[in-house]
């Protein structure tokens, strides 16, 4: 199955929205009412010129010094190079500046696996002069790293060393140092399953690996040895749990298309009509 990478950096960045903005953007941090924040509906724009349509990923309203504000984030995890995108995000701007008539923020997070320099501006020259020289803001995360970021507690940074400038070699250490700061962050359950999962789309590690992971959690202090190793054990056993309901379900779907009824599936897993229903659906 294909990775929805807009909606996980969606969900990520949702969830710890100030955080992002602290780690990313400590200058514009001092500046945004945190306690004034809203999630708006995705806006879409039509370019009626290449027939394309696009959408803002998260537009965030808030009071910047007390004023009225909107912040734009987009995703970027296209890996090969668009020579259009400045001139999109000016779109997005100006689309959503004509719209609330408001401060707009824009924010470029670029996600893909390569490093190139990315642009961070839109021009448009005439042969006597630029009329127009808009900038936006960019996160390239493949540009930093990693280990700049472990001693930041940042339920952010933690989840993100994932997509950071890490080699092949350094992924064992990459994945202990994310369980370490996950232990530091103390969050709720909710929490550290979003940060788990979102790390681990992007880092997985083989059998192998995961034996040398264990065997140098075993080298650390005491106590955070055994945290440590409960965080990997709990989600281990999770992830065991979410295999069979999987497999569970794929039989339901089976038995339905080959003509099965509910009432006879739901007798065989000692389910309600209801249940099985809900199962399938779940994905």
């Amino acid at each position: 199955m294909a990775v929805d990478h807009d909606r996980l950096f969606k969900e990520l960045i949702q969830a710890f929205f100030e955080e992002f903005i602290l780690l990313f953007f400590p200058e514009m941090y001092e500046y945004i009412d945190f306690q004034h924040l809203s999630f708006l509906s995705e806006e879409l724009f039509t370019d009626v010129t290449a027939g394309e349509k696009y959408r803002v990923d998260l537009l965030v309203e808030t009071k910047l010094k007390g004023e009225d504000g909107l912040i734009i984030v987009h995703i970027e995890n296209q890996s090969y190079v668009q020579p259009s995108f400045p001139e999109r995000m000016f779109i997005y701007f100006s689309r959503l500046f004509e719209k609330y008539r408001t401060n707009v923020v824009p924010i470029a997070v670029f996600s893909y696996d390569t490093i190139r320099d990315e642009p961070s501006s839109f021009t448009l020259p005439l042969p006597f002069g630029n009329i127009l020289h808009f900038r936006f803001f960019t996160v390239e995360l493949r540009k930093q790293n990693w280990r700049n970021y472990i001693r930041i507690n940042n339920p952010i940074a933690a989840a993100l060393l994932s997509k950071m400038g890490y080699t092949e070699s350094e992924r064992i250490e990459l994945k202990k140092q994310f369980l370490r700061m996950l232990v530091r962050l103390e969050l709720d359950e909710a929490k550290q399953r979003l940060l788990m999962g979102f790390f681990e789309t992007y880092v997985k590690l083989s059998d192998e690996e995961e034996q040398q992971l264990r065997n140098e959690v075993n080298q650390m202090e005491t106590k955070e040895k055994e945290q440590v190793l409960e965080l990997l054990i709990s989600y281990e056993q999770k992830g065991k749990r979410e295999g069979a309901k999987q497999k569970e379900r794929e039989m339901m779907r089976k038995m339905i298309a080959k003509g099965m009824s509910i009432a006879d599936i739901a007798h065989i897993f000692d389910l309600t009509e209801e249940e099985v229903h809900k199962r399938v659906k779940d994905e």
